[in-house]
């Protein structure tokens, strides 16, 4: 641990959903729950007026529909929230020159790296730092925990959640874990909560009772020795701003268990495509592919394949997981998919391409392919829209050819609702901008 509280840990405050209620004024105030809304979707962020029923991230859609079916379920929009996460990011880089992203909602900053970086006005800086959050994403929140360690620092931005910061003033850190639970530390779910229980251990300061060849032969080497010393607050990782990706990957969950293998074919070329424009846009190639299936059950099964080198070539990637899929069984049918490159680097075998890409298949855009592969899913929840009479709204709801749409923006009081056949000429689709407003 170091001598002083120099690494901070930030964690946007509810993000996708509050991105939402800043842009739908409708929605400020009200349960908002954003992920998948298929039948078999999962709750990505839910706001913290649709927590106190229950809903939590990671919770199926089915769950969350039945604790609190008044909630606006929506879709998400990924664009709107790079924007405000470029913002948060760019702010940290004002404080250090080492920041982690571990995620758009998420950062690790060592602010010692910056050469005026001064301990005594801690309190001021992350005071400072919030406020401007606030002021930059026009009304997003945040959460800031600074310590000695990246650990400390992770829990220490969790003690005053949302809106909130708390510094571990060094030395304190002892007393401030030991009343905690032991699942407070990061990897210790029920399973491995359960085993501790067991032990008679439930708080961190009874976990530290513990030596660390109990907790090996408990837990195994690797697990035994980093919870023996996560629980006396010893963690000496370094912010890492260029942590590298181990591996790129998408996948797909359908509405219904898909079983012809045409389908299938047609979404793993659609997975295999987007995965090689990401590789691209990164600058690294990798040389295994892998094909995910999940099945009805639940029971899940990988397949693989090692490229002769590296490639970011989308013929090469699709034409691999096409080859995974045809030697599958999929009898019974598939709820998920997905096509993921492993083993990345930074450069590419070119002589693994005997030909160029299609100029069509390279350039058509994702949403285009997958409206031409899965027809019906042009219009959903939360999409930011634009009428050619009517102006700025967002899509409240869609079916049976029909799409409704409210009337608002972030800069607008709440709006009027009005329902439009889906193939209405002046309906259509506007992007989100950094400030929150939208651009056509």
């Amino acid at each position: 641990m170091r001598a002083t509280a120099s690494i901070l840990h930030l964690d946007l405050d509810a993000f996708f959903a509050a991105v939402e209620q800043r842009d739908k004024p409708s929605l400020r105030g009200k349960p908002v729950i954003v992920g998948g809304i298929g039948g078999r979707g999962v709750v990505s962020t839910a706001s913290y007026e649709a927590r106190r029923f229950g809903v939590r991230s990671a919770m199926s859609m089915a769950e969350a529909r039945g604790r609190c079916p008044h909630a606006a379920f929506l879709a998400g929009r990924f664009d709107a929230y790079r924007a405000a996460s470029r913002i948060v990011m760019d702010r940290l880089r004002e404080l250090s020159p080492l920041v982690q992203p571990l995620s758009l909602d998420e950062a690790f900053v060592d602010l010692a790296a910056h050469p005026d970086f001064d301990p005594h006005e801690l309190e001021a800086l992350v005071l400072e730092l919030r406020a401007d959050i606030t002021e930059r994403t026009n009304g997003l929140t945040c959460s800031v925990g600074v310590a000695s360690s990246k650990f400390l620092a992770k829990i220490a931005s969790e003690l005053n959640k949302p809106d909130g910061h708390f510094i571990a003033h060094p030395g304190t850190e002892l007393e401030l874990l030991a009343p905690m639970q032991v699942t407070a530390i990061p990897g210790v779910g029920p399973a491995t909560a359960e085993r501790l229980r067991r032990l008679g251990v439930e708080t961190i300061e009874q976990l530290r009772a513990l030596s660390l060849d109990e907790l090996i032969r408990s837990l195994g080497a690797a697990s035994g020795r980093s919870l023996f010393h996560l629980a006396r607050g010893e963690d000496d990782r370094p912010v890492e701003p260029h942590r590298e990706a181990k591996s790129v990957s998408v996948e797909d969950t359908f509405p219904v268990d898909i079983a012809d293998r045409s389908e299938l074919a047609s979404v793993t070329d659609t997975l295999a495509r987007t995965v090689a424009r990401r590789l691209r846009a990164a600058g690294q190639s990798g040389r295994t592919v892998t094909l995910k299936m999940r099945r009805h059950d639940f029971e899940t099964h990988t397949r693989s394949i090692t490229l002769p080198g590296p490639t970011d070539h989308p013929r090469v990637i699709t034409e691999a997981a096409l080859g995974l899929l045809a030697a599958a069984d999929v009898t019974g049918g598939l709820r998920l998919l997905g096509v993921g490159v492993s083993g990345l680097t930074d450069w590419v075998q070119d002589d693994l391409f005997s030909e160029p890409p299609s100029e069509q298949d390279e350039d058509m855009p994702l949403p285009r392919r997958a409206a031409r592969n899965r027809p019906g899913h042009a219009w959903v929840a939360g999409m930011d829209v634009t009428h050619a009479e009517h102006g700025d709204g967002w899509v409240w709801g869609a079916g049976l050819g029909r799409v409704t749409v409210r009337f608002e923006t972030r800069l607008t009081p709440s709006g009027p609702i009005m329902t439009f056949a889906e193939d209405d000429p002046a309906l259509s689709v506007r992007a989100s901008d950094p400030a929150g407003t939208v651009e056509t």
